[in-house]
């Protein structure tokens, strides 16, 4: 998907997370570098990185859990280390693991939580009961948490962040450990928070993840952030060509078809003769596929298959940063770099 389909409410201006000059260090290890970050209000804004990249660390900045060595943010206008008991009134967090009473009931750990959060007990019923409806979790509100499966539990805490209604939502990995079943689930409901003047700071290693619910995405490294934009801009900018791929039905054919096709890309075509494929940038889009389908046809080439191949977020973070998401170590650092389990 080519970046988020949620619609913004031009609305709602008041909230936002700004970050200016942010470090963090542990030890020997450089967690955070100088971070700048300003997340739009009523928006959902993913920072992308892989384990050990800074994610979670600069998200228990934002959410009055850190204090950071220098710089500073502001969430929803407060300053998160002078007025931090207003940051915690303005929002929400879900961490990567969910934080749900097992020996209650669902219903229970959302009534509970709205008391807490002094919502009084006529209030924490009904709220705890529309969020219930929400999350797809009614047949099961009355089952203790400990019988839950994980995409269940992940909805419940979910759910119990929004008991207040927080105007910002921190998610912090929110669907590691699901299955893409209950991963596509949660991502329905993360997208429907954008809705309600609500901004969602949210942290994945998922690069699908990334592509489908952000407005904006910033990838984080090592620490430094190192490129930012919206999912179009960063395929635009750092995700390689388009490329049209076809396979002949013929592959003694294979050196005519690219005499026919050089001219459309010169010096740039790709051959496996093994496999009969050819490989060429798409540089005027879509519109190229049908010449080199009329190139084919007229030299009495059957195409065995054809598509055109979109740059992706996974070409986009490993042209920018070497390696891929998956590529690191034990301690989650890339597999070219020692670090520390400090840097999440």
């Amino acid at each position: 998907m080519a970046g988020s389909s949620i619609k913004k409410n031009e609305n709602c201006k008041e909230d936002s997370v700004r970050i200016s000059g942010i470090s963090k260090r542990f030890g020997k290890v450089q967690a955070l570098d100088n971070i700048n970050l300003v997340v739009e209000p009523n928006s959902v804004f993913a920072l992308l990185g892989p384990n050990g990249s800074g994610k979670t660390t600069l998200v228990r900045i934002l959410t009055t859990l850190l204090r950071a060595d220098s710089g500073s943010a502001q969430v929803g206008g407060y300053d998160v280390v002078t007025m931090s008991q207003k940051v915690r009134s303005a929002i929400g967090l879900a961490g990567q693991y969910p934080a749900v009473d097992d020996s209650l009931s669902g219903r229970e750990n959302l009534e509970i939580i709205g008391q807490l959060y002094h919502l009084g007990s006529r209030q924490s019923k009904a709220r705890a009961s529309e969020l219930l409806e929400q999350f797809g979790l009614v047949e099961s509100a009355n089952l203790r948490a400990k019988f839950y499966s994980g995409g269940m539990r992940r909805r419940l805490d979910l759910a119990a962040t929004l008991i207040a209604k927080p105007l910002i939502l921190f998610l912090d990995e929110p669907t590691t450990g699901l299955d893409p079943r209950s991963r596509l689930a949660l991502w329905d409901v993360i997208a429907g928070q954008a809705k309600d003047c609500n901004t969602v700071f949210l942290t994945t290693q998922y690069l699908e993840e990334a592509d489908r619910l952000a407005h904006k995405i910033a990838i984080i490294d090592e620490g430094k952030i190192i490129r930012e934009g919206t999912p179009g801009e960063l395929k635009s900018c750092c995700g390689g060509e388009s490329r049209i791929k076809l396979t002949l039905f013929d592959r003694s054919k294979m050196q005519l078809a690219i005499d026919k096709l050089t001219e459309l890309a010169p010096g740039k075509i790709q051959s496996t003769l093994d496999m009969g494929e050819i490989s060429l940038p798409a540089e005027a889009g879509s519109s190229m596929v049908s010449e080199v389908v009329r190139r084919m046809d007229s030299a009495g080439i059957i195409i065995a298959d054809l598509s055109l191949k979109q740059p992706t977020l996974d070409d986009v973070f490993l042209a920018i940063t070497g390696h891929t998401t998956e590529q690191v170590d034990s301690v989650g650092q890339p597999l070219s770099t020692s670090g520390s389990e400090a840097m999440k």
